[in-house]
């Protein structure tokens, strides 16, 4: 069990699997044949699912940012960051992919953003073309269920976990754009301690790649600092102790962790934990804050 202040090293982890540079080798083959660049990132953490070299692979492309999830996180910071973000320049847009209209809104952006392609198209007597959309981020942020609303089926498979799409692929919409499915990619050094972390917490790197505990105890004291009403509520404990095992042990009463002779299963509450986030049992959450 770790200590709960204990700090990661710098560099924290290496997880870049062959197919996320493949996946960036072939975006940068099919580069002139994008018009637009939807960057699909978690509205619950508004920073730490920005791709931090997307600059470098997408370029001058018009960009799009989606911030998908937006009915589990703490719409007041995420507005903040979206305030942020504007005021940077980009086009940015929330959106509750459980809503079968949730997608509206994205397909006005787009065309109005491609006005100008198109008029230049028309004034040389040609007619509108469907627009090539690169559908990009970093694991689990939503990419295939997007692609399924906006094609208004299922075309592409959607799991709660990183990893499910693995190639590029040309999906149809009802909305005259091409969508260019794929897989969701990091960079090669996650060397931000709180980033790391954040992604671990919400699924977009595999639950071994950090010390489950580790992630898990990043989760309670998130929630202690910013929302104790539902470490109160879910938990049923007021704070976390500094002695991390007399935290683990009511939580582990609370959920029933209990192994032969009377212990807790420590496993299981770390595991608990991150699965009351996965399986969205923890809801109305915000972990990148503008003023960190």
């Amino acid at each position: 069990m770790e200590d709960k202040k204990e700090k990661l090293p710098s560099t924290i982890i290496n997880y870049y699997p062959g197919h996320m540079a493949k996946t960036k080798r072939l975006i940068k083959e099919k580069y002139n044949l994008i018009d637009v660049v939807y960057e699909v990132i978690d509205a619950r953490m508004p920073k730490s699912s920005m791709i931090k070299d997307i600059d470098d692979l997408i370029k001058d492309k018009p960009r799009i940012i989606i911030l998908t999830k937006y009915d589990l996180c703490d719409t007041k910071i995420t507005d903040k960051w979206v305030e942020y973000y504007e005021k940077m320049g980009y086009h940015i847009t929330c959106l509750d992919l459980t809503k079968n209209e949730a997608t509206s809104k994205l397909v006005d952006i787009t065309h109005q953003l491609m006005n100008e392609l198109q008029q230049k198209r028309l004034d040389k007597g040609l007619s509108k073309k469907d627009i090539r959309a690169l559908v990009v981020g970093v694991p689990n942020v939503g990419k295939s269920t997007l692609i399924n609303r906006m094609a208004g089926k299922k075309v592409t498979t959607t799991g709660n976990n990183p990893g499910v799409t693995r190639n590029l692929s040309w999906l149809k919409t009802n909305s005259n754009i091409l969508l260019l499915d794929s897989p969701g990619i990091l960079w090669p050094k996650l060397d931000d301690e709180k980033q790391a972390l954040n992604l671990a917490s919400f699924t977009s790197i595999p639950i071994d790649t950090l010390p489950i505990d580790r992630v898990a105890i990043y989760i309670l004291g998130t929630l202690e600092k910013y929302y104790p009403n539902i470490l109160k509520e879910r938990y049923n404990i007021n704070r976390i102790d500094d002695d991390i095992i007399v935290t683990y042990d009511a939580i582990g009463k609370k959920i029933g962790a209990i192994i032969s002779g009377g212990e807790i299963d420590y496993d299981r509450v770390s595991r608990t934990i991150l699965e009351d986030i996965k399986q969205e049992r923890i809801k109305g959450v915000t972990f990148d804050r503008i003023d960190d």
